[in-house]
């Protein structure tokens, strides 16, 4: 079990996927994306393993959730600056969670 307060230092946010490229050089198949996530956070870049259930003209545009406050990892050639949140189906793959309605980039999740 976790405290409260352990649960409060979680920075998790909206943000808006801005673009996607091809990440050749991970060990899994991932996907580069650029997003928007408000303006106290800013754009930051994140390797995801979502490639099984997503096509990357899909998403873009689309608003996902995103842990903010870990540090930078550095994947193959790439900086990871964050770590968008999904959920792993019967088959392992992920699928990415997001709001219900449209909200603005940088909401706090808590």
């Amino acid at each position: 079990m976790i405290s409260w307060n352990d649960f409060e230092k979680i920075d998790i946010r909206v943000g808006t996927i801005l673009e996607v490229h091809p990440f050749p050089k991970a060990r899994k198949p991932a996907l580069k994306l650029i997003l928007d996530l408000g303006p106290e956070i800013g754009i930051k870049q994140s390797s995801a393993q979502i490639t099984v259930h997503y096509e990357a003209a899909d998403l873009i545009g689309r608003q996902v959730i995103a842990v903010v406050n870990f540090p930078p990892k550095q994947i193959a050639d790439f900086i990871s600056e964050c770590l968008v949140l999904g959920v792993y189906d019967e088959s392992n793959a992920v699928i990415l969670l997001k709001p219900d309605l449209p909200v603005l980039n940088g909401q706090k999740i808590g």
